[in-house]
Parts: C-alpha cells; sequence; structure tokens
C-alpha cells in the first residue's frame, strides 16, 4: 500500500468535515464564538484553560467572520494581522486588550446587523449585541479599574444568566446563507467601536478624576454622551437657517479641495465652445491648476494624446467612454481623492464621448448631404439626358418633309434643355439659393408643357396667374413622375398620363396614368427609404419626398391601382401659396 493510499481516508474525512462546516449556519458560529468566550472571560480556574477557550473562541471567529469570504483565498500580508491579533488576545493577559476586543467585535456585530434583511437573522446580531455590551459593562470593564468589588447578584447574573443570549443565538433559525461581504457597514461598525471605546475611556476618567463609584461614573458617561450625540443630530439637520454638518460633510467630501461646481460650469460652458474632442479635452485638463493635490498627468485618445502638469512619482488611471486619464500626484492620494479623481474622469469621458458623437453626426450630416445633392442631380441629369434621347429619336425618324417641324423643335427644345443643365451646375456651386428660387406659375406650366409636347401628355390647368412656386422643387418632381409614368409605356403601349396643375384653394400638382398599379411593398416605403429600381437608383421619389417636405409641401400616392395610379404634390397649408 502506497503512502498516497494511506492518507486518503484522512483527506475524505476532512472533506466531509469541511463540507458539514460550510453547512453550519453562520448565527450557530456566533453563538458559539460567545460562549467560548464567556467561559474564557468569566469562567477562569487557571491561564492554561482561560487560553484554551480564547484560541477556541478565536477559532469560531474566523469560521463566523463576515469580513472575508469563505471561499475566498487569503493572502499572507492578510494572514500576518490575524495572527498579530490572535497572539495578542491569548498571550496577554490584560483586561484593556478583552475590552477592546468586546468593542471590535462590537463593532463588527453591528455593521453586520444592519445588513440583515430577515427578522431571525437580526434578532441573533441584536441578541449577540447586547451580550457583548453587558459583558463588557458588567463584567470586564469594572475589572480593568482595578479596585472595583461586583456585587455577588451581578457577578451570578453574568456568570449563569448572560449566556443565556448565546444560547438563544444558536437555537434560534438561521439562515444558511449569509449576506454577501459587499453590504458590510464599515463606517456603521467603526462608529459603533469607537463610541464603546469613548465610553469605556470616559468611565475611567471619571473613576480616576471624580473618585465616584463605578455604577455612577457609568450614569454620568451614559448620560454625557447621550447630550452629545443629541447636539451633534441637532448640529446634523438644523431647521434655523443653518445648512448643517450633514450638508457641510457632503459638500466637503463631494468637493475634496477643488471648487466642483464651478469647474463643472466651466467645463460646460468649455463643451458648448470647443467643437473638437481632443481639443475639448486638452482645454479641460489645463483648467485644472487648482487641483493643488494634482500635480499633472497625461491623456489618450483614438485619435490624439497629451499631456498637463508636471510628472510626479504616483499615478493612477482611469479609462471611460474611449478617454484614457493618467493623474499624477506628489503623495498616494487617499480613498476620497481617488474617488473624487474617478468622479471627474467620468465626467470627461462623458463629455468626451458626446463631443465625439457630436463630431460623428457632422460627419454624417455632411455626407449625407452630398449623397442627397448628388442623387438629386443625377436624376436631374438622367431626366435631360432622357429628354435628349427623345430629340434624337425623333431627328432619327424624321423624313426630309419634316426638317421643318424638326428644326423648329429643337429652336425650342435645346435651349431649355442647355438652361436646364445649367441650373443643374449651378446647384453644385451654390444649392440653397437655387432651392429658393421661384418661377411664376403660368411660365413654368408653359415650359412643362413645351418641354413634353411629343410625349402624347395631356396637360389640365385651372386658371392660372403667377403665383410664386419653387422652380427645382416643381421642375424634380414632374420631370420624376412625367419620367416614370412614361416609361411604362414600353410594356404598355396604350397608357394615358395626365398632369393636372391647380392653384387654389392650396398649389397642388398632380400626375395621373392609367398603367399599372405600384407593389404594395414598394408603395409602402415610396416616400419613406430607397427602393428597388430596375431603371435607375431608386431614390427619385425618395429625395423628391424629402425636397418637397424642406419647401413646405407634401409629394404622396392617394390612388394606387390598376388603371389609375396618382402621385399629388400638395402645399401645406401654413406655406400655400394662394
Amino acid at each position: 500500500m502506497t503512502e498516497r493510499d494511506e492518507i486518503a481516508p484522512y483527506l475524505a474525512w476532512l472533506t466531509s468535515m469541511a463540507a458539514r462546516f460550510t453547512r453550519v449556519a453562520p448565527g450557530r458560529w456566533l453563538g458559539l464564538m460567545l460562549l467560548a468566550l464567556h467561559a474564557a472571560v468569566v469562567f477562569n480556574p487557571d491561564v492554561t484553560t482561560t487560553r484554551a477557550f480564547l484560541l477556541t473562541h478565536y477559532g469560531l471567529f474566523l469560521l463566523w467572520q463576515p469580513l472575508v469570504r469563505s471561499e475566498a483565498r487569503v493572502e499572507p500580508r492578510l494572514a500576518l494581522p490575524v495572527l498579530a491579533m490572535a497572539a495578542l488576545l491569548v498571550l496577554v493577559e490584560s483586561t484593556w486588550v478583552t475590552a477592546l476586543w468586546l468593542a471590535i467585535l462590537a463593532g463588527l456585530v453591528g455593521a453586520v446587523a444592519t445588513s440583515q434583511n430577515e427578522r431571525a437573522p437580526r434578532l441573533a446580531y441584536l441578541l449577540a449585541l447586547a451580550y457583548l455590551l453587558a459583558l463588557l459593562l458588567a463584567w470586564v470593564l469594572p475589572q480593568s479599574l482595578g479596585g472595583m468589588s461586583l456585587p455577588d447578584e451581578l457577578r451570578a447574573a453574568v456568570r449563569y444568566g448572560l449566556p443565556l443570549l448565546p444560547l438563544a443565538i444558536v437555537f434560534l433559525p438561521a439562515a444558511r446563507r449569509r449576506s454577501a461581504s459587499s453590504t458590510l457597514d464599515f463606517i456603521y461598525g467603526l462608529m459603533l467601536s469607537l463610541l464603546i471605546m469613548v465610553m469605556a475611556l470616559g468611565v475611567f476618567a471619571v473613576v480616576a478624576v471624580v473618585k465616584v463609584s463605578y455604577a455612577w461614573a457609568l450614569v454620568q458617561t451614559l448620560l454625557g454622551m447621550a447630550a452629545l450625540l443629541l447636539a451633534l443630530s441637532w448640529l446634523w439637520n438644523p431647521h434655523a437657517g443653518f445648512a448643517g454638518l450633514g450638508q457641510v460633510t457632503s459638500r466637503y467630501l463631494l468637493s475634496v479641495g477643488l471648487p466642483f461646481e464651478g469647474w463643472a460650469q466651466r467645463l460646460a460652458t468649455l463643451a458648448e465652445r470647443e467643437r473638437d474632442p481632443e481639443s475639448f479635452v486638452r482645454d479641460a485638463l489645463a483648467d485644472l491648476h487648482e487641483l493643488t493635490w494634482i500635480r499633472g498627468g497625461r491623456w489618450q485618445a483614438a485619435r490624439g494624446e497629451g499631456a498637463f502638469g508636471e510628472p510626479a512619482a504616483h499615478s493612477v488611471s482611469h479609462a471611460f467612454h474611449g478617454l484614457t486619464l493618467t493623474w499624477q500626484s506628489t503623495r498616494p492620494l487617499t480613498p476620497a481623492l481617488a474617488l473624487h479623481v474617478r468622479l471627474l474622469s467620468q465626467l470627461l469621458g462623458y463629455f468626451y464621448a458626446a463631443k465625439v458623437r457630436e463630431q460623428t453626426l457632422r460627419e454624417q450630416a455632411y455626407s449625407q448631404a452630398i449623397h442627397d445633392t448628388g442623387a438629386r442631380l443625377t436624376h436631374d441629369v438622367k431626366n435631360i439626358l432622357q429628354s435628349m434621347k427623345t430629340l434624337l429619336a425623333a431627328a432619327d425618324t424624321s423624313t426630309p418633309e419634316d426638317s421643318e417641324r424638326l428644326l423648329a423643335l429643337m429652336k425650342r427644345q435645346l435651349p431649355q434643355l442647355a438652361a436646364r443643365l445649367s441650373q443643374t451646375v449651378d446647384k453644385l456651386k451654390q444649392p440653397a439659393e437655387m432651392d429658393a428660387a421661384h418661377v411664376a406659375a403660368n411660365a413654368w406650366w408653359a415650359a412643362l408643357q413645351t418641354r413634353y409636347e411629343h410625349d402624347d401628355v395631356r396637360f389640365v390647368a385651372d386658371a392660372l396667374d403667377d403665383t410664386p412656386l419653387p422652380q427645382d422643387l416643381f421642375d424634380s418632381v414632374a420631370d420624376n413622375l412625367l419620367t416614370n409614368a412614361l416609361r411604362k409605356r414600353q410594356s404598355q403601349p396604350d397608357v394615358v398620363v395626365e398632369v393636372h396643375l391647380a392653384l387654389h384653394p392650396l398649389v397642388s400638382l398632380t400626375v395621373t396614368d392609367s398603367g399599372s398599379a405600384a407593389p404594395e411593398h414598394v408603395a409602402r416605403n415610396l416616400f419613406m427609404s430607397p427602393v428597388a429600381s430596375d431603371f435607375g437608383l431608386g431614390v427619385g421619389l425618395y429625395q423628391a419626398a424629402r425636397q418637397a417636405a424642406r419647401s413646405g409641401y407634401r409629394l404622396s400616392l392617394p390612388d394606387n391601382q390598376s388603371g389609375r395610379v396618382t402621385f399629388r404634390l400638395e402645399a401645406t397649408a401654413r406655406n400655400s401659396s394662394s
């Protein structure tokens, strides 16, 4: 049998025992820990037995302690203070050491009690806190003062009556799993431990100076502490115009040597003035000269980096939203200052991310404007090209007898095509001015009839006058609608196309054809997004609808059925030219 086979049963037994220990509720360890402490402090037959009970008590404390998770690996630097505290408690025979340990235990128990939500565990920790205070005040503290003789009734009550509290904790129903250590209120535990220490030292001072009995010294100390706490509670949140210690403390913790509100206001002002993200970060960090505890640092982003201030020995880094900040100081930052630096880094990161998004939106808007202009000009050029093809077709099919009529047609059409092509080129130079140009309704209607006089289009108009129309909008929409309608004749030769212009009560241009209806999915998205097209880019009507909306008009498809497809460009009520 090998050595591994010999120790295998012992390893299995240790594993089973460890599993059983992990299933014990924390409240059970707490009760047993207090019972072992009671036996070591109250029942004192000899030093060896006392140390044995203290070691047992400290071992049970390690099983119960809420500071480190049971499954966590304890590093040597953390184990050293634990062993030092155990050695101090076991080897040093002093009631003051015991009193200090009771104050620390009371602080831990009180801190855990505040994180309990269930009634039974909270009651167990409150009973433990009551036991520790009673043991300290009725047994340990009188012995530490020296020469204090306790009444026999008090001795019997402490020795035999006080253990009932730990016994009750052991038999109380407790949760199988303790709350996460992150919920431990360290500030509450620290304040409770300090109050207990101040009370013990206050009793000692009263007894030493005034030479009164322990009971009367305890009463005086408790009354003094009650008065002090009452005054502090009133000063914390008064109602007489004073802001209170609570607000002053919160303001200090938030500012920590920096006029935070003023700096945040300057940061917001800088964000409104500076558009470039990297320049904004550089100027914002250059404005931190009032931070005396920060000597300098560095910043790094996707499109730049830089430094501010002077280099120092200690540094801390934070990264938020693509911005990495390294703060340098002459001394290590305290927890409050470290939290403050993190807040400043996060605030700068949010502003930087907003600036990056703003720049991205500007670039996208610029690209979209280029795309919109290009799409509009492409369709204008395409429509002009279609008109030229029509003229060329007329020239190819003409006979010598039609020479005069063809020449008259060329004289009428070519100047208009040249003017339209010139306007299209001018849109590249001054798109805003071209969009704002207007033309009289009767003049525009006559020019439209001239352009399409050989395409067999019916033109119907109400009483026309010189009402101004946005020329670029009406040219673009009319050419798009008529080109699409006339293209249906390639597969449906008998398609009838009609154009109707009305100025009252609202300006409207209607193009109707007798061809097939547009598919439902195409009609649904016709003016909302580009659609698939076999003849162009599929964005003509989409761009026309956006252009109409910018000019105060609306392009719609009121009728879409086979034999009657109607498109309408209509002015809104507030933009009507009537």
